[in-house]
């Protein structure tokens, strides 16, 4: 019996085996277009994690990897010892969460007022508008801000000496300042491009729903409560889970163009710390100029791990309370 369950797999194996060759050799074509991304996969991402050993490792330029001795975890404890730690690590996590008290409910709001306009070439161009500036590179929307807010030069300096008589603000050079201005600009960049994913799911709501709902008497709040924002639960909920996992994240390149040590104190994020260390730039707690590259990846996976960790707890708890997760 044992024997006829084997040959009955092995002919199940080589019929899936040629099954799938045949199909390979059918659609060859369309294969041939998945090599360029499998490419791009491959060697800018999965043979890079080969270099993830640099944390492990007292790295040197000369030796290359392979011969650079092991220390185990000798980088991470001393990034724990590392007294601008709690800084860096405040400093992410109050900007990420700032931006997702005060961003993630803009494109859901706006998506909500889109929706409503009647007049279709109005809400087009309003969309498209609002959108455009997520196509912009950060670098010029950086260039845009500080023109903006230049104490001699800037619109918003103009209004406040000009209109309300007072004195020239050095925004940019405070360090109280910066997370708000970073905070507001990634609103305006972002807001119109999120708030086309739930523009599209509030069109796919069914108008019957709402048919329903005027003829049982609701006003337009009460479709909104009760049809449209229920209808945009899954939608709200993976988004969120995506942004809770990133809580540890902050695209180091605004914030680069954007800071200086006047401003470290409240803008030197872990990113932008990984960065300076890795490179030895001088600067407060970057080190002496010699790059670090093993403390730099020793603190990449610890920012890695902890999005890893935060996006596993978000998911078990919108599955437990929410009933609905990513997997």
């Amino acid at each position: 019996m044992d024997s006829i369950l084997k040959e009955r797999k092995k002919a199940l194996f080589a019929l899936g085996e040629k099954t799938l060759i045949s199909r390979i050799i059918k659609d060859k074509s369309l294969y041939l277009f998945l090599l360029p991304g499998m490419a791009y996969f491959i060697v800018f991402t999965y043979i890079p994690y080969y270099y993830l050993t640099l944390a492990f490792r007292e790295y040197d330029l000369v030796s290359g990897l392979a011969n650079s001795p092991w220390v185990g975890l000798k980088y991470f404890k001393m990034f724990f010892n590392d007294v601008n730690m709690a800084r860096v690590i405040k400093n992410t996590l109050l900007i990420n969460i700032y931006s997702l008290i005060f961003g993630f409910p803009v494109p859901i709001i706006f998506a909500l007022l889109l929706n409503e306009l009647k007049n279709v070439y109005y809400k087009r161009v309003v969309q498209t508008i609002s959108y455009l500036p997520h196509f912009i590179s950060s670098a010029v929307i950086v260039g845009m801000v500080i023109n903006f807010l230049s104490p001699s030069t800037g619109i918003v300096n103009s209004i406040l000496v000009n209109i309300f008589h007072m004195e020239p603000v050095h925004f940019l050079a405070k360090a109280e300042y910066f997370r708000t201005i970073y905070v507001s600009m990634g609103i305006w960049k972002e807001f119109g491009w999120g708030a086309i994913i739930y523009l599209a799911v509030i069109l796919s709501i069914d108008p019957a729903l709402y048919e329903a709902a005027v003829i049982d008497g609701a006003n337009k709040w009460k479709q909104i409560m009760h049809i449209t924002l229920p209808g945009m639960k899954n939608i709200i909920v993976i988004t969120l889970l995506l942004s809770l996992g990133s809580l540890l994240s902050v695209g180091y390149e605004t914030i680069i163009l954007m800071y200086n040590p006047l401003t470290y104190k409240t803008a030197d994020v872990i990113s932008t710390y990984v960065y300076r260390r890795g490179m030895g730039v001088l600067g407060i707690g970057a080190g002496s100029g010699i790059p670090e590259y093993s403390y730099a990846t020793a603190v990449g996976i610890f920012q890695s791990v902890i999005g890893l960790i935060l996006i596993v707890a978000a998911n078990k708890l919108s599955k437990k309370y929410a009933e609905f997760s990513l997997y």
